[in-house]
């Protein structure tokens, strides 16, 4: 039998039956406690959930590596062409944990419509295309089906349907730029190639920059815009399985690649994005230290109230023959007992709170700035179990050198305290 435990349960029994001295403040040790999870739970699932659906969507749109042609002086040149017979095509069988790798190629043109244009860059994709990503985003129309045959069906994002008066149906002209085009700017029709296409979906990715530049369309389109031949790309989009490993993955497909090719990861694309996101992890940290030290604060102003409160029966225990080290376990289980209780009430509210955020979307964010309508959530019982476990034995820690306040009671004068 643990007699330190059993002293602990018995004074937890008493303070649930009748009132002290010690109730108020213990009311807000475990409150703070509370209060600190919650915050704690919400910074880490929100934060992670930013991060996770950011990156989810950037690798969505343009694969987690991409492999084009190396150009030292225009790296932004649509016109450069790659062939299609790699060793890396369509299985990269060099690097491992490499998920997918489809074609893509891109044109910069102008839609024109009856009543307004627009400058866009017509992204060309292959029937090898995986269309998870935009299907997921779809919210009117259908995902093109392409074939053998060349196919003017193209998707254009949310913004561009409003901004050009476009509909799931509606047809259209886009003007493109030739390969080889006169310096006589008053030529402008032989310098450019008209194209009627057909908007079959309309898709919303919440990532502004990119609905506001791209239409995804068949890829046989540049390909005869640029008289390529049909084993000619403009590059590949690598998609991986882990995206924590893709630093490490980038690098490996860029030595695995023919010198000719230039490889770049969406973190070296985005670097000022990625950037701002690592930061989350350092808030999240400041984050967690700070409410962790506000509990552990107000749980040791309870175990010292609790102290003071129960002098005589540390006198009484001590007289007893009781070391000092037995009656600081009944007061630290007695302190856990309370950390416990704090924690169950935080993890409840801060999950319930998540839960309602996931399911109903109550808090909104602009998606111009956080790419994102609401605020994202990432439910992990893993870093759940961890933050729980971490606090208890944190803060325990920080009640031990509190409970040394017992050795300097002197049992005949505690007896006698009232």
């Amino acid at each position: 039998m643990n007699y330190e435990l059993f002293i602990a349960k018995r004074l937890i029994a008493k303070k649930k039956d009748k009132s002290s001295i010690s109730s108020s403040i213990i009311k807000i040790a475990i409150v703070s406690i509370t209060v600190s999870m919650v915050v704690m739970i919400l910074s880490i699932s929100t934060g992670f959930g930013l991060k996770k659906k950011i990156k989810e969507k950037l690798s969505g749109l343009s694969g987690h590596v991409i492999i084009s042609k190396f150009d030292r002086n225009n790296v932004l040149n649509t016109n450069n062409s790659v062939s299609i017979n790699q060793d890396f095509y369509p299985e990269f069988k060099h690097v491992t944990g490499i998920k997918k790798v489809q074609v893509y190629a891109s044109k910069a043109g102008v839609i024109r419509t009856p009543k307004d244009f627009e400058s866009i860059i017509f992204k060309g994709v292959g029937v090898d295309y995986d269309w998870s990503f935009f299907t997921t985003y779809l919210v009117e129309g259908k995902i093109l089906e392409l074939s053998d045959k060349t196919s003017n069906a193209v998707l254009i994002s949310k913004i561009t349907s409003e901004r050009l008066d476009l509909k799931i149906g509606d047809k259209f002209n886009m003007w493109f730029i030739k390969e080889t085009q006169s310096q006589n700017v008053t030529d402008i029709k032989s310098n450019t190639k008209v194209r009627p296409l057909k908007v079959v979906g309309i898709f919303n990715s919440g990532v502004i920059a990119f609905d506001k530049t791209y239409i995804i369309g068949d890829i046989k389109i540049i390909q005869r815009l640029n008289k390529w031949q049909q084993n000619q790309v403009g590059g590949f989009e690598v998609f991986i399985k882990e995206f924590d490993a893709l630093e490490t993955k980038g690098q490996e497909i860029y030595e695995n690649i023919d010198p000719s090719l230039n490889s770049y990861t969406i973190a070296d694309k985005n670097r000022g994005l990625f950037e701002w996101l690592d930061m989350f992890d350092v808030n999240i940290k400041l984050i967690i230290i700070i409410m962790i030290i506000i509990a552990g604060i107000n749980m040791i102003t309870a175990l010292l109230v609790l102290i003071l409160e129960r002098t005589q029966m540390i006198g009484i225990l001590k007289s007893l023959g009781n070391s000092n080290a037995s009656i600081q376990k009944i007061f630290l289980y007695n302190a856990g007992y309370l950390i416990v209780k704090g924690l169950f009430w935080g993890n409840l509210i801060g999950i319930g709170l998540l839960l309602l955020q996931k399911y109903f979307g109550l808090i909104s964010l602009n998606p111009e700035n956080y790419y994102v309508n609401k605020v994202p959530v990432y439910i992990n019982l893993g870093y759940l179990l961890v933050l729980n476990l971490g606090t208890l034995f944190l803060c325990l820690i920080m009640l031990i050198i509190p409970t040394f306040m017992v050795s300097k009671i002197n049992p005949v004068k505690a007896i006698k305290f009232d």
